[in-house]
């Protein structure tokens, strides 16, 4: 087992003596994996003050010197990319397909992404008799999940590094491999000491001691709903700027034109990728109702293709979920959307066969869902798509738009203009039409409760910056 008892700050690891310490399990095995040290407000006061320290010389750094620094980081992190995906079976149980085809390239895209946004964007513009000029927010606290660990510290450090802030990263206490090792590609890139810095920890201690410390300038988020009104209340004190990336409920519609195969292949899959942990997942499909039936079977033959099993076998497809906690809540939900008069097409409660240990949950697929039910509302972060029946595309939009989320969602038509006609009614923060890839390039994000602020790209620098106006600040060419 792992001790994990020194935090990186100041361009260094320092030991930590705390208090108390955190249990990290392999979610395949229920095995404790590591131990990690939680740091106490000292820690963070000297994490932050070396931020603090290092953000005059970081901002005023040319930007080529800070793209050459993040270039070297993505450079190295792409050497080390199968041990990256090594940590993350270990850490929360992701399938080697799943990290090689996302937890590890997206991040790298993502990184490549901030250094052509920051070299490309004008940092000055001219308006009237004022100069504008976009200057970084300052010191940034990004506090990240455990769901896409390297994926999520990348987006945030590498976008807040590029723009000019210094960065306290506290990652997930229950994923520290990934955080760790990409700390230690960090400091071998040599950027500047107190540029990056990390803390060990849970939320409730080390990150509200941290999103309510008085130098940090601006804290940056993803997790739950409740994860962001936490950090939202202890960050108001001192009227910190703020970016929260937060939950969903994204719904698929599938128009009466669809293909139905096509769409129900890939729908599956945007909802079961990564044990369904993703906070963009399509977890309902809205259907027509004069082809529910034909979608029932559909889904109950390609769930079947979602092999469960260990991370590292090259045939799974479906891993556990991360954690124990996790395990409970997806149970939950199954119990509930049983409870409540849902009717199960594929999966169910319980491991499937064959896993008496792990955090494993069935490829589930409910029907005759109705928008009351818990299943239509609520999150459940998990393999579980809920199908729900509508009469005309008024009722479907309305069905697809009646949760307080508003993250992503999906049309699928055989008629493009139809689709996108369509896309333009959902109130989120972006539509997949027929399946489309995902392109980091444009902005992720949410409505509602979903959060607040745009990440990947030059969307996702952009939220880094403050804009200063110098009124007489324009002089004649």
């Amino acid at each position: 087992m792992e001790k994990i008892d020194t935090f990186y700050c100041d361009g260094r690891w320092v030991p930590v003596d705390p208090d108390a310490t955190l249990a990290a399990y392999d979610p395949c095995t229920e095995r404790q994996f590591a131990s990690v040290a939680v740091c106490d407000a000292s820690a963070v006061d000297l994490a932050v003050a070396a931020a603090r320290r290092a953000f005059d010389g970081w901002s005023a750094t040319p930007v080529a010197e800070r793209c050459a620094a993040l270039g070297r980081v993505r450079d190295a992190m792409a050497r080390e990319a199968e041990a990256f995906a090594a940590d993350l079976a270990t850490e929360i149980g992701a399938p080697l397909w799943v990290s090689r085809q996302m937890q590890v390239p997206m991040p790298l895209r993502n990184l490549e992404l901030a250094i052509e946004a920051i070299g490309e964007m004008s940092l000055e513009t001219r308006v009237e008799h004022s100069l504008i000029v976009r200057e970084p927010v300052g010191v940034v606290a990004a506090i990240t999940p455990w769901n896409f660990p390297l994926h999520q510290i990348v987006a945030k450090v590498g976008a807040a590094l590029a723009a000019g802030c210094t960065v306290v990263l506290k990652p997930s206490e229950l994923a520290p491999l990934a955080a760790r090792r990409f700390a230690r590609i960090v400091h071998e890139a040599r950027l500047p000491p107190g540029v990056f810095n990390l803390v060990w920890g849970d939320g409730p201690r080390t990150g509200a001691a941290l999103a309510a410390h008085p130098d940090v300038d601006m804290v940056s988020f993803t997790g739950s709903v409740a994860g962001g009104r936490a950090v939202a209340h202890v960050a108001a004190d001192t009227v910190k700027k703020l970016a929260l990336e937060l939950g969903g409920k994204s719904a698929t519609i599938l128009l009466d034109d669809a293909p139905l195969a096509d769409a129900v292949q890939t729908v599956l899959r945007q909802c079961f990728t990564n044990s369904g942990q993703i906070c963009a997942a399509q977890t309902r499909l809205l259907v027509p109702r004069a082809r529910l039936a034909e979608v029932e079977a559909e889904c109950a033959k390609y769930a079947q293709g979602w092999t469960v099993g260990d991370p590292v076998n090259p045939g799974t497809r479906l891993g556990p979920v991360a954690n124990q906690r996790q395990f409970e809540t997806v149970q939950r939900h199954i119990e509930t959307a049983l409870a409540e008069g849902a009717r199960l097409v594929a999966g169910g409660p319980g491991r499937p066969e064959g896993h008496a240990r792990g955090y494993f949950v069935r490829a589930t697929v409910f029907s005759g869902v109705t928008p009351h039910m818990s299943l239509a509302r609520e999150e459940v972060f998990g393999p579980v798509l809920a199908l729900m029946a509508y009469d005309d595309e008024d009722e479907a939009v309305a069905i697809a738009n009646g949760t307080p989320y508003g993250l992503s969602g999906g049309v699928w038509s055989a008629d493009a203009a139809r689709a996108l006609a369509v896309a333009r009614r959902l109130r989120t923060g972006q539509v997949v039409i027929n399946g489309a890839p995902q392109n980091l390039a444009a902005p992720f994000g949410g409505y509602r409760q979903s959060g607040i602020g745009r990440e990947n790209g030059r969307y996702g620098v952009e939220e880094f910056f403050e804009l200063k106006a110098i009124q007489g600040g324009c002089t004649h060419d």
